[in-house]
């Protein structure tokens, strides 16, 4: 690459001094923890939306789906089917009343918070149970994304993993470290217009490229089946998707209303007219996003050809195509590192969300709620930066296994918030008798769901997820359901007080901000 790859360093240097920048601004900032946390509740439509977007796509966007669809075709397609749902139902459904219902609920900060207040927990079992489990899951989550930053640089500048590793986790604690929430939010907008404008441009280049000779070259790659089966819904790696498959795959979906740095983007807008404005924008740019990220796929195998990505390489695809275009077709190195940027962007923008949430769970949910009610914002926020840089190093330490799956390890996480949150966040704001006891047991249900359905070998030396080919988030989110209902009916009602406070939010009545 010569000369190409020192332009393509210089595009990441300043795109990296630039996050840095933003941390910098925002640090000073930041008077109490509400700041810190919520951003002061100041968050504007588009910087919302594109937060709560970017947060939420990481490297399995650029990497990860567009990896699957390569290896395996279109039938991998279902999972981004499932997510745009998704996405659809929980800034329709779930945002407006989230919000309300945490400035009612004694204005909540954290979906920890949210829950304690909610119910009225006074033992504050609920608040602690559910921020041990964001921090569980999302050192996992956070895992995948320093995992796809190491690939991203060893691809690029042929650094070995493990230092590429400890460059982009640097980066990424150093901005959350200082500048807090509203840092993360307005570099999310930042990375999200970039990630954006990444997968718009690469596949319609190549296209033009490839001039159009997709089934030709995709049946001289050797996909599996021929174009025809490469190229169909309902097939995957040259067999025929069954129901559990396409089950599992769309299931994704039923994730978003459970994910804690989604949720949060809901609660720090500024107001409903905002949020109005977010769910717009957040539709379109996940709607184009999920499928040119499948379009990659396809014409990443075509445009690569004769060159073929197999043993776990398959995750490189957009890298490759961006470096290949950008290096040897057309002589614009510095393009090519702007595009790339794109890729670190959406690593970045979840990994710095997963920090923060994990420190608002521990510094305010755990520390000041339970440990040291007295503790002043000082003490939570200096705590919070431990938490962070904690939660950052175990995350790295998950990640140094080079050959660890961007997909695995994000679909593992996934499973297990959206088991654990979902259903609870879901029937706390849409069911009134919903109490405390029935919310302590479906967070517990679906979180060990997921954990026995995917760790433990219990049919014969497989795990009951490897046995049944049935996605955990599937089991998790049904039986974590099914407790809520079960348990609410068979314990006491919810206290006047509860049903008054439901019903203010349903009617709009006593919210303040």
């Amino acid at each position: 690459m010569g000369n190409s790859i020192i332009w393509i360093l210089a595009a990441f240097v300043l795109y990296l001094l630039f996050m840095i920048g933003i941390g910098l601004v925002y640090a000073k900032k930041n008077e109490n923890a509400e700041d810190y946390f919520l951003g002061g509740r100041k968050l504007s439509g588009p910087v919302a939306a594109l937060s709560a977007q970017a947060s939420d796509m990481s490297g399995w966007l650029l990497m990860g789906l567009p990896g699957s669809v390569y290896a395996l075709g279109t039938g991998q397609a279902w999972i981004a089917i499932g997510l745009f749902i998704g996405t659809v139902c929980n800034w329709l459904f779930i945002s407006k009343r989230l919000r309300r219902y945490t400035i009612r609920a004694n204005n909540a900060l954290t979906l920890p918070t949210y829950f304690e207040n909610r119910f009225h927990d006074k033992k504050r079992v609920l608040l602690f149970i559910s921020s041990v489990t964001i921090v569980i899951f999302f050192l996992v989550y956070t895992a995948s994304a320093l995992a796809a930053g190491g690939k991203l640089f060893t691809s690029v500048f042929g650094v070995e993993y493990r230092i590429a590793l400890t460059i982009g986790a640097a980066v990424i604690l150093v901005y959350t470290f200082m500048g807090g929430f509203m840092a993360v939010c307005v570099t999310d907008f930042v990375q999200g217009t970039l990630m954006l404008i990444g997968l718009l441009v690469v596949p319609i280049v190549a296209y033009a490229v490839v001039s159009g000779n997709v089934a030709d070259t995709l049946n001289a790659s050797g996909v599996a089946g021929g174009a025809s089966a490469y190229l169909n819904l309902f097939s995957n790696g040259g067999e025929s998707y069954g129901l559990i498959g396409i089950v599992s795959q769309v299931a994704w979906g039923l994730g978003y209303c459970g994910m804690p740095h989604i949720l949060v983007r809901f609660m720090a807008v500024k107001d409903e007219k905002e949020l109005h404005k977010s769910k717009g924008i957040a539709i379109v740019w996940v709607a184009l996003s999920l499928l040119f990220a499948c379009v990659i796929g396809v014409l990443g195998r075509v445009y690569l050809y004769p060159g073929l990505l197999t043993d776990g390489a398959e995750e490189k695809v957009f890298i490759e195509m961006i470096i290949k275009m950008f290096t040897v077709d057309y002589r614009l190195p510095i393009i090519g590192g702007l595009f790339l940027c794109g890729i670190l962007a959406a690593i970045m923008s979840t990994a710095d969300s997963q920090l923060l949430v994990s420190a608002s769970s521990v510094a305010e949910d755990i520390f000041r709620g339970v440990l040291k009610k007295d503790a002043d914002d000082k003490t939570v926020l200096r705590m919070s930066r431990i938490t962070v840089l904690v939660i950052a190093v175990l995350a790295y330490i998950i990640a140094l296994d080079p050959n660890s799956s961007i997909m695995g390890l994000v679909s593992n996480a996934w499973a297990g918030l959206g088991s654990a949150f979902g259903p609870i966040v879901l029937l706390s704001l849409f069911w009134r008798r919903t109490n405390f006891q029935g919310a302590v047991a479906g967070i517990v249900t679906g979180a060990l769901t997921v954990i026995v359905w995917d760790y433990i070998p219990l049919a014969g030396g497989e795990t009951l997820g490897a046995a049944t080919g049935l996605y955990s988030l599937v089991m998790g989110f049904g039986l974590s359901l099914l407790a809520i209902l079960v348990v609410s009916l068979a314990t006491p009602a919810p206290s006047g007080e509860m049903l008054t406070e439901f019903d203010d939010v349903v009617n709009n009545r006593n919210i303040e901000g």
